[in-house]
């Protein structure tokens, strides 16, 4: 008798207590939870359960709950029923790792306000006796692996939306190395997207939502991609090329000329309004859907804004200093026939003999020649406006007297996930060459320079007379991993960290340049690269 009354106090105590708690909150923490558990727990981690079904097994039970106590008893639950984890004692070794620990947060874990105590010793528990074989979800390196295949994904079956975003939440919060570097913490893009996702205004609206999402991780690397969302953007676009300055669209280039000719667009042409809307507001209505690590790289991928449903489109634009209005065509994909064969010159001098290199054309068996040409030169420029082929490391044998340290990375720790851990050893770039180019090396970048080529721009730069001319790089560096969240759904986004040999960031900075050259309007309408030309003054004057 005496038990079951301080069993009835205890829970009334218990009740007495509790708060209510919102849908929203309950599936932010149910998100967390899973995901917590999908790469934490050792009888998850196995691939023994069905993880999706889980989930959606949960979902209902979750849904009935109305405090934070009930939410709790029903996680409890659930996690006792995945069986018992085993307490081990962590081997001590004598290796000594440096850890990057700046996107490990598991506090969450044991928040009190919305956790019972219980509980919250339960996730701790886990987490000290975490998994310690491999992970069955996924891979060194990072490739998420062994997840349910749909025949479709259903966007009208919340379940589907929620499995959706939970899947791609969790994938960022333990294996994107530039998590800490987001403008809003990773926990509140959850929060906020949350409700889009449980009660969608609109179809569109959801998919939008999406790419909001994929822009809030600030990687140039990152992309969301769905046939919903090409349909709403519309799949014409524009058959030139163009650069945003002031926001203006100037004409720089065609992706096809004849069609450009047929719409008699040419270089130089300042676009000011595109449908009765100016560029500037364009810009506006459109840049939360736009993944950048910083804003040059958002503008290098205006694509919403030239983007339509149909055909054509009225464009407002000054040509001679003239003001004019017409209709153009647009064109999918398909037609514009674009040929992306770059028949450039891989290498020559310039005047006063100025070495000049097109990294993006220029292949490693063509080194040895474009260096032996070029010893005698006062400066070679290394033109990285664009991506290279994978020459960074012939190239820095012959500007460096020995090998010399450029970069410094991250890896996903699988037996910790959210922690890094700095690579022991890196390959520097160079040898011991007594007979280096001892000249000026003039390194160019700009927006266009994203991943590889930041990676060229680092191992070129610690030569010993480098210079870098230009402006502000994509900042997004290491390996761009794209796959499918499910059926129909694609993203991508950075799996490792890269950084200075002093652990400084290059992720958002980018390669910073030491004299900074802007493209002007005026110049682009004369036909002038101001970049090229400042880094030939250079290379005759020294400064």
């Amino acid at each position: 008798m005496k038990k079951t009354v301080l069993i009835v106090f205890l829970l009334l105590f218990q009740f007495s207590f509790s708060k209510p708690i919102t849908e929203t909150q309950k599936l932010a923490a149910t998100c967390k939870v899973w995901g917590f558990l999908k790469y934490y727990h050792p009888n998850v981690t196995d691939g023994s359960k069905n993880w999706d079904e889980q989930l959606f097994q949960i979902l209902p039970k979750i849904e009935e709950t109305k405090t934070d106590a009930e939410f709790s008893k029903v996680i409890e639950k659930w996690i006792n029923s995945l069986g018992k984890v085993k307490a081990y004692e962590a081997e001590i070794s004598n290796e000594e790792v440096d850890y990057f620990d700046k996107n490990l947060d598991l506090s969450w874990t044991q928040d009190t306000l919305l956790f019972s105590k219980s509980l919250c010793q339960k996730l701790k528990f886990i987490e000290q006796n975490r998994i310690q074989g491999k992970q069955y979800y996924v891979e060194k390196g990072i490739e998420f692996k062994n997840e349910v295949e749909y025949a479709e994904f259903k966007d009208k079956d919340k379940n589907f939306r929620l499995l959706l975003l939970f899947r791609f939440w969790n994938y960022v919060e333990y294996f994107f190395p530039y998590k800490y570097q987001m403008d809003q913490k990773w926990d509140l893009t959850l929060l906020e997207f949350l409700p889009r996702t449980i009660n969608p205004i609109s179809q569109d609206d959801y998919y939008l939502s999406l790419k909001e999402v994929s822009a809030k991780l600030n990687d140039t690397h990152a992309l969301f991609g769905a046939n919903k969302i090409f349909d709403f953007f519309g799949r014409h676009g524009i058959s030139f090329d163009v650069k945003i300055i002031d926001d203006k669209a100037i004409v720089t280039g065609f992706k096809n000329e004849s069609l450009s000719k047929i719409n008699d667009i040419r270089i130089g042409d300042v676009i000011t309004k595109i449908d009765g809307k100016a560029i500037g507001d364009l810009i506006k209505e459109n840049i939360k859907y736009i993944e950048g690590s910083n804003y040059a790289a958002i503008l290098n991928n205006e694509y919403p804004i030239f983007y339509g449903r149909t055909d054509t489109s009225k464009i407002e634009f000054v040509r001679n200093d003239k003001t004019a209005i017409k209709t153009i065509k647009r064109y999918l994909y398909k037609d514009l026939n674009i040929n992306y064969e770059n028949n450039s010159e891989k290498y020559k001098l310039l005047e006063n003999n100025i070495g000049y290199v097109n990294m993006a054309v220029l292949t490693t068996e063509d080194v040895s020649a474009m260096m032996e040409k070029f010893k005698d030169c006062k400066s070679i420029i290394f033109d990285i406006r664009n991506y290279p082929q994978g020459t960074n490391f012939a190239i820095a044998e012959y500007l460096n007297p020995e090998p010399r340290d450029f970069v410094k990375s991250i890896d996903a720790d699988l037996s910790y996930p959210g922690r890094y851990i700095w690579r022991k050893e890196e390959t520097p770039c160079g040898k011991t060459n007594p007979d280096y180019y001892k000249g000026n090396v003039i390194l160019l970048v700009n927006e266009k320079s994203i991943s590889h080529a930041e990676f060229t721009a680092m191992t070129l730069k610690v030569a010993p007379k480098s210079i870098v001319i230009g402006s502000q790089t994509a900042g997004s560096d290491g390996a761009n991993y794209r796959f499918e969240i499910i059926k129909g759904i694609w993203t991508s986004f950075t799996t490792y960290g890269v950084f200075y040999p002093d652990k400084k960031e290059v992720q958002r900075i980018g390669i910073v340049p030491d004299i900074e050259v802007k493209p002007t309007i005026l110049g682009i309408q004369q036909g002038k690269d101001e970049v090229l030309e400042r880094a030939v003054l250079f290379a005759k004057n020294g400064k």
